[in-house]
């Protein structure tokens, strides 16, 4: 089982979508590559079958990845007071006076860097501290550079 918010489920969606609407485009590469003769020496034919390949392997990924996605509605974890899937946290390191900092629990990172936020997955260290904190508690993450503590400032 693996839990994603409604958002990144459809994100894997779209991309399983595209890549069987890509199947006839690539079986036409194949055919006209395999109609300009000797396929050992033909580069074309040999770039088409591995692009096939992997994105065969690409499909059969994602379906199995679909069929064992549990949806995390966005906010449930603010309305219980918890950090949960699709919360933004506001924290603030201990013995720090730096600004507070703020971080998104996501089941998969999107890449979208927006600077404001940080994506962190319930895998990660970080997230791992941080799932099922409330407000006000300090949470403990043993970093590459040792130990941090966070206090919980805000669910968004």
């Amino acid at each position: 089982m693996e839990i994603l918010t409604r958002g990144e489920k459809e994100q894997l969606e779209t991309r399983l979508a595209g890549l069987i609407a890509n199947r006839p485009v690539i079986s036409q590469r194949i055919a006209e590559a395999r109609a300009l003769g000797d396929l050992k020496e033909n580069g074309d034919y040999h770039a088409a079958r591995e692009q096939q390949g992997i994105e065969e392997a690409e499909i059969r990924r994602l379906e199995q990845r679909l069929a064992r996605v549990v949806i995390a509605e966005e906010g449930q974890g603010k309305a219980a007071g918890v950090v949960f899937l699709g919360a933004t946290v506001r924290i603030h390191e201990e013995g720090r006076d730096e600004d507070i900092e703020i971080f998104r629990m996501v089941g998969e990172f999107s890449g979208q860097d927006t600077g404001d936020v940080t994506e962190v997955t319930p895998s990660s260290p970080f997230g791992e501290a941080l799932m099922k904190a409330r407000v006000g508690e300090v949470v403990v993450v043993r970093t590459p550079r040792g130990v941090k503590r966070f206090k919980i400032v805000e669910i968004l």
